[in-house]
């Protein structure tokens, strides 16, 4: 696991959005411009979502992005292709070490086959992703697919199946990644109450453009 950091200053940031604790969010990068996610607190799941600012159609394929990195895990280096085929964004800088792609997002049915029958209303990604894309207007249920869970520590046992541990990532930690289409950056501030990957606490995440 190496650990690459950036150069980028905050202070010289085109933008800064703050997500509170357990909200969605929704913005455009343009192509060559770099964003930071930044885990304020400490192991804070952010469930990411990237798609074509021209066309929506194309969005993040994770199926894709493994295969021809040969690798499980996301880190600095690894392109997110589109299912076009296409690349997307490039993480730059990491200073967690590794990040989630299969464990998908937390949504009504999950809450209900992981946890309890009774979890079944509690709030969740998937709703925070239709919150944010129904209110955009671009997006549609149909377009909520595979995501990204940055900062989540989801490992894979030697038969194959997926656990929730607790995070590896802490205060002030980050991703960066820039763009080479202009994007769709499309976030769930994880509010899951019911597994350790935010030890149980979902707490705020910032979001940080540089031209």
């Amino acid at each position: 696991m190496t650990l690459t950091h950036s150069d980028k200053h905050p202070e010289a940031a085109l933008r800064r959005d703050m997500i509170a604790a357990g909200e969605p969010y929704l913005t455009e990068v343009k192509a060559g411009q770099t964003v930071r996610i930044l885990d304020l607190e400490g192991n804070q799941a952010v469930d990411t979502l990237f798609y074509s600012a021209r066309n929506p159609r194309e969005r993040y394929d994770v199926q894709r992005t493994l295969r021809k990195q040969n690798r499980v895990y996301l880190t600095t280096g690894t392109v997110l292709w589109s299912n076009l085929g296409n690349p997307m964004l490039t993480l730059v800088a990491d200073t967690c070490g590794r990040h989630d792609t299969l464990g998908g997002a937390c949504a009504q049915e999950s809450n209900t086959v992981r946890y309890a029958l009774e979890k079944r209303y509690m709030h969740s990604c998937r709703d925070n992703f239709l919150r944010a894309s129904l209110h955009d207007g671009r997006l549609e249920k149909r377009d909520i697919g595979a995501n990204i869970n940055f900062f989540m520590n989801v490992p894979v046992t030697p038969e194959g199946g997926l656990t929730f541990e607790d995070g590896i990532s802490a205060a002030g930690k980050y991703v960066e990644l820039i763009a080479h289409m202009d994007v769709i950056l499309l976030i769930s501030n994880c509010p899951q109450l019911n597994n350790p990957c935010n030890a149980y606490n979902p707490t705020p995440a910032e979001v940080l453009i540089w031209e």
